[in-house]
């Protein structure tokens, strides 16, 4: 059984078909200034799903946010059907807004086949179950906020988050620039990997560079700081559920020239290595 806001978030990822190769898709606005990035990279997948054989499993997808996207239009993707071949085939995608590619978008897709395996483990942390929900701002607190940010901040998503060491994004402490934050979708859906494989995309816009903040004690929140994801790669590993519980181990090797860089491992329960992560993000902070 799903809920509103899940339904809402899978009716975004369904596409409308305009022509062949060519979709269209709605857009949110959940708070942020700009188009969720995570929104079109989820819809961007989907639409280069649409054009694959459903023998093939999309196993590495690899994106650049060109321009931010405007959360009261449509986008239009536009699939070009790069290669197939016996066992791979690549998609590109162009996320076009306005007349102008918001995101160039590229994913190879694989026939299931056997191979020598190995995997690093989790990282020992509490289990989701141990760990509280998340607790809502203050109303005192939310007042003083900017009234997109309160909705942001207020409104209840269709996944659920809880961070293994919760921070304060208001009031940010300089720490160790890793972090460990367990999700999933806040309802069961169905059993298409291909639709799970979408949401994870999706989902995994979430947290990730915003680790490259925690060595110097800023937050996105904060009004003199600028912050924007410049590309985003993605590699599925093994099968998972995106209604079920999954850790995102994410940490930040370096930042310079205000860029950081963010990685991030996705485990399941069983400790299994689903996916995995790398996003360059834009960082400015801003003179007074």
């Amino acid at each position: 059984m799903t809920d509103l806001v899940v339904d809402e978030l899978l009716d975004l990822l369904r596409l409308e078909p305009l022509e062949d190769n060519l979709f269209r898709g709605a857009s949110r606005d959940i708070g942020t200034k700009y188009v969720f990035g995570g929104q079109v990279l989820g819809q961007a997948l989907s639409a280069a799903q649409r054009t694959v054989e459903p023998d093939r499993a999309v196993h590495s997808l690899h994106a650049y946010f060109l321009r931010a996207g405007d959360v009261g239009s449509p986008i239009v993707y536009d699939v070009d059907r790069t290669r197939d071949g016996k066992s791979f085939s690549v998609r590109r995608v162009s996320a076009i807004q306005h007349g102008q590619p918001i995101l160039v978008f590229a994913a190879s897709f694989q026939r299931p086949e056997p191979g020598a395996e190995h995997q690093i483990s989790m990282p020992e942390v509490p289990a989701p179950d141990e760990l509280p929900e998340p607790e809502p701002l203050a109303p005192e607190v939310m007042a003083r906020l900017p009234a997109k940010l309160q909705r942001w901040l207020s409104r209840r998503g269709p996944f659920e988050f809880r961070p293994v060491y919760p921070r304060n994004e208001l009031q940010p402490s300089k720490q160790p620039p890793y972090q460990q934050v367990w999700f999933r979708l806040g309802a069961r859906i169905g059993d298409d990997p291909a639709q799970h494989r979408s949401l994870l995309a999706y989902a995994s816009d979430f947290h990730l560079i915003g680790t490259t903040t925690f060595p110097h004690g800023i937050s996105y929140l904060q009004p003199n700081v600028q912050m924007a994801s410049l590309d985003h790669a993605l590699w599925f590993h093994r099968p998972f559920r995106i209604d079920q519980w999954l850790l995102y181990a994410c940490d930040s090797p370096t930042a310079q020239g205000a860029r950081g860089l963010a990685r991030g491992l996705i485990y399941d329960t069983a400790g299994r290595l689903v996916a995995a992560t790398a996003q360059e993000g834009m960082i400015r902070v801003l003179s007074d």
